[in-house]
């Protein structure tokens, strides 16, 4: 039961990963917009004549803003497609429209009783009881309403989009079914939702108001947890609770009630009244700043100090890569990856130590938001360019700047102390690897691409072993029949990092151009077909 579990709660993790994906672009747009058209902003820095109201690019800066924004407040239906377009095993085109029209009916449904119940009236429900969904007037289920019909949809699209009707409905059979399946089955969903999803609503916010009351140590189990659950690949399904329902707390902006901490600090972007972020918001954010920006390039260099010394050059290149790759992009994996697996102790102090940035960022008020990471280019748009009497950005590299040192001389001592094989310490008769995207571009020197998934393929126990095939930001994800058909160093020859078995779920970790293998790997399998 565990393993199917695990493997239930991978799945949905990389579905998470479509609708996540497009938050940096819509939070550049966003970010941009809002900084550049902000009044405050304009008047420091003598631009009134350049960005000022009236000036063609304050015209644009204000359309790039309110098509970043657009993107924030209709998340919950972009969830919807993106979670069963992403866990729906085949035609996932359908599985999307089959989201949408489920969102559609489940909401309006939800809608229709609200009237019939003339509970849409004033002061007849509670406050934050309500909201809005792609303009319908609803109870405030956040991207959670959206993340029930993605999984719903796509339970319904992998069990009937092969369904075969009676001749005279035949029309209808196949894919064709599941939008029509679906629309009756969120009717009904609906209407269970209407009942139920008030105790719910309550709940998330009792558990809210917990994690809020529980002060600075809280946001210190919350770092520690979040980094905990990286070689797991849970960690979206653990904080997107929190950024995007009412755990993650609640504020009223501009007359209108917002839930989870990035909605409200993205609301809180948007709108001309803001002064100072919420630091009860960004609280769940911030804390990644610090030991991304520091702490990370410290263990970096404590790796490649503590290498051998005729492997340092090669140490060197590869440290590099992967450290810029973390500072500039926010995925920290491949790094983080080199010590996980050398020496598990050198990642739970990691996790202690983002647990404490966290916790620190919490208590020197820092209000920095983020889109999908903790990179150098969300720390400029969303630190820096706000102002430090908005952000207290300062306090990021306060802090931060004595995480390096830490994370340096700790690493160095503990590698040096256990004799942690760390990249470039490896025995004479193993290679120094820092498993990156060079790794594969060497590999396909000497191999193509069906090549490359062919022995992918091999490592995973052949085609009839695999269930599915999905990927995240950094890791292949494959559901199998039987794990013991799978060969970890068959995997690790294609150039992977490092391979996560548990139950039917297999994690193959490559890096961010797992994308790209992905489409390969599905490629390959159809020739065999």
């Amino acid at each position: 039961m565990k393993s199917t579990f695990f493997s239930v709660l991978q799945r949905v993790g990389r579905s998470f990963m479509l609708p996540i994906a497009l938050l940096p672009v819509a939070g550049l747009m966003l970010g941009i917009g809002a900084s550049f058209t902000n009044e405050t902003t304009i008047v420091s820095y003598g631009l009134q004549g350049f960005l000022g109201e009236g000036t063609l690019l304050h015209a644009f800066l204000t359309i790039m803003k309110n098509a970043g924004s657009v993107v924030f407040s209709n998340l919950p239906i972009l969830f919807a497609i993106g979670v069963a377009m992403g866990m729906a095993k085949q035609e996932k085109e359908v599985a999307a429209i089959s989201g949408a029209v489920g969102f559609f009916i489940m909401h309006s449904t939800i809608h229709a009783l609200l009237e019939l119940k003339g509970l849409l009236k004033e002061g007849a429900l509670p406050d934050g009881s309500l909201g809005d969904a792609v303009g319908i007037q609803t109870l405030q289920m956040g991207v959670f309403g959206g993340v029930i019909v993605g999984l719903g949809v796509a339970a319904l699209h992998n069990r009937y989009y092969r369904i075969e009707l009676p001749a005279i409905l035949s029309f209808f059979g196949g894919s064709r079914f599941v939008p029509i399946i679906t629309a009756f089955v969120y009717l009904f969903v609906g209407i269970v939702m209407f009942y139920i999803w008030p105790s719910i609503q309550h709940g998330i916010l009792l558990l809210g108001r917990l994690v809020n009351e529980s002060g600075y140590a809280g946001t210190f189990i919350y770092g520690f947890i979040e980094r905990a659950l990286i070689p797991f690949g849970l960690h979206h399904v653990f904080y997107m609770p929190f950024w995007q329902t009412g755990v993650g707390g609640t504020a009223m902006i501009d007359g209108t009630l917002v839930a989870g901490a990035q909605n409200i600090f993205f609301a809180q972007l948007a709108s001309p009244n803001t002064t100072e972020f919420s630091v009860e918001a960004t609280r769940f954010m911030a804390g990644k700043f610090p030991f991304y920006l520091f702490g990370i390039p410290g263990a970096a260099l404590a790796i490649y100090h503590t290498a051998k010394p005729q492997n340092r050059k090669m140490v060197l290149g590869l440290l590099v890569s992967a450290t810029l790759t973390a500072i500039l992009t926010g995925i920290t994996e491949p790094i983080e990856f080199s010590f996980l697996f050398a020496g598990p102790l050198l990642y739970v102090i990691h996790c202690i130590y983002a647990g404490l940035s966290f916790m620190l960022c919490h208590i020197f008020d820092v209000g920095v938001g983020q889109t999908f990471s903790g990179s150098l280019i969300d720390f400029v748009l969303f630190g820096v360019l706000q102002g430090n009497s908005k952000t207290h950005w300062i306090n990021v590299i306060l802090i931060g700047l004595p995480l390096f040192p830490i994370y340096y001389f700790t690493f160095r001592f503990l590698i040096k102390k256990f004799n942690f094989k760390t990249p470039g310490r490896e025995d004479d008769s193993e290679e120094t690897k820092l498993y990156t995207r060079k790794d594969v571009e060497n590999a396909k020197k000497n191999k193509n691409n069906s090549d490359l998934s062919s022995v992918i393929l091999e490592g995973l126990g052949g085609k009839e072993n695999i269930t599915y095939v999905d990927c995240c930001a950094t890791r292949l994800r494959i559901s199998v029949h039987d794990n013991q058909l799978v060969d970890k160093e068959i995997l690790k020859s294609t150039g992977a990092k490092g391979v996560i078995i548990n139950g039917q779920g297999v994690q193959v970790i490559y890096g961010p151009h797992v994308t790209v293998i992905k489409s390969h790997l599905e490629e390959y399998i159809a020739t065999l077909e």
